[in-house]
């Protein structure tokens, strides 16, 4: 379904709708935007309104790289990236460059979705590469799939990320979180990264539930603990134990982002939802190398992440 098929456009372009059981997904046509999750009408990720532009990034996708990006600077092989500073007063760049960009539909049935976008060069990424993004609801809650394709005709470096609030319906510092990971990313005034420590007996130590509390997260895990297929899961529960959201991410997410709120832009909605975001690498990492993916002229690129509530749809 499309809710803006005629008549004036939102600010997120077109609004794509799949749905299963008693759970719905919105996605827009700007940035392929997971705007909306809902089960049985109680929110799964903290979105924004059809009316309304998208703030603090919320349910965006981040390529050609996630997070933030030095100076907005970098290079690979021969060439040299000279992004814009979206975030001027740290002097970074951050979340890519597809955001904001529409993104052609290419497929859409009851509870699956496919966008896709083709980012030409340009300064800040001066090579031409299209990705994919197919959006699949079912019994196990949303599944997102996405795919990145070199169209150059020399390597290109690329990293992915993405940007949803997850709720379980209280506030931060109530809600019970679990993230089995050995290690996270240290970071400067900058938000970049500085060193990697432990995070066994600190403050960001949640390998085992416990809740949030007044502690202020804004800060990436790696050393992720997989089951047996490769998946990582970061748990988000209520209080009272009745309602949770499990985000997964398949092993091309080696690093997981967690925000909570402090410093969104409206003060009535900080430590309102935690942001949960699969990333591929760290930040800054087209600056500093780390963990990029180097995708060869031709080749495509795939990773998988997706978020189950319980209740499940």
């Amino acid at each position: 379904m499309d809710r803006s098929s005629s008549g004036p456009l939102p600010p997120s372009g077109r609004q794509h709708v799949i749905a299963h059981g008693t759970g719905e997904v919105v996605v827009t046509e700007v940035g392929a935007t997971l705007r909306s999750y809902t089960v049985a009408g109680a929110a799964v990720v903290d979105g924004f309104d059809e009316s309304e532009l998208c703030s603090d990034g919320r349910g965006q996708v981040l390529a050609p790289w996630p997070n933030r990006l030095g100076d907005g600077r970098y290079e690979f092989g021969d060439r040299h990236g000279r992004a814009a500073w979206d975030e001027p007063q740290r002097r970074n760049a951050i979340h890519g460059l597809v955001r904001w960009l529409a993104w052609e539909l290419r497929g859409h049935a009851q509870n699956s979705l496919t966008l896709a976008c083709l980012l030409e060069p340009q300064p800040g990424y001066p090579w031409r590469i299209t990705l994919e993004v197919e959006y699949h609801l079912g019994r196990g809650g949303l599944t997102v799939r996405t795919s990145a394709r070199n169209l150059d005709d020399t390597p290109a470096p690329f990293g992915l990320g993405f940007h949803p609030y997850v709720t379980v319906g209280s506030v931060v510092d109530e809600a019970r979180l679990r993230l089995v990971a050995d290690r996270h990313l240290r970071s400067d005034d900058r938000g970049l990264p500085v060193g990697l420590e432990r995070v066994a007996g600190s403050e960001l130590d949640f390998r085992v539930a416990r809740p949030i509390g007044p502690t202020r997260l804004d800060t990436a895990y790696t050393q992720l603990a997989r089951d047996e297929d490769g998946v990582a899961r970061v748990e988000l529960r209520h209080p009272d134990g009745e309602r949770r959201v499990v985000l997964w991410m398949d092993r091309a997410f080696g690093y997981v982002m967690v925000y909570s709120g402090d410093a969104v832009a409206a003060p009535d909605r900080r430590r309102r939802a935690l942001a949960v975001e699969p990333m591929t690498c760290p930040p800054d990492a087209l600056r500093v190398g780390t963990d990029v993916v180097t995708l060869a002229p031709g080749s495509t690129w795939s990773g998988t992440w997706g978020i189950t509530p319980t209740p499940s749809a």
